[in-house]
């Protein structure tokens, strides 16, 4: 598999409710995008390569399974991954999760 059909996987494993860098008009829903490359160089060589990325979680249910499902499924296909940044949004309701996560590229 190729780094975005892990990234895709591990998201549609816990929900279709998934888009790549658009907000849904959803109640609860994942939004993820690419930040970026971490590649390892040596001798003038991308030896290792690696995508950096952000998932978003928009959700109005409180404590959300969503979560912790994310981020077993990040384990499960070999995702790092950190947990951002927590907030509750009082304009719209929504919390709003927001993990960094990096995968191998190649």
């Amino acid at each position: 598999m190729n780094w975005k059909d892990i990234i895709i996987t591990a998201h549609t494993a816990v929900t279709n409710e998934v888009s790549h860098n658009t907000h849904l008009k959803s109640e609860r829903y994942f939004v993820w995008g690419e930040i970026g490359t971490n590649d390892l160089v040596s001798g003038n060589i991308h030896s290792e390569k690696a995508v950096r990325g952000y998932t978003d979680l928009y959700t109005k249910k409180e404590f959300d399974e969503w979560k912790e499902k994310l981020e077993n499924s990040f384990e499960k296909y070999g995702i790092s991954w950190r947990l951002n940044s927590v907030q509750y949004e009082e304009e719209t309701g929504f919390t709003h999760y927001e993990w960094y996560w990096e995968v191998l590229n190649g």
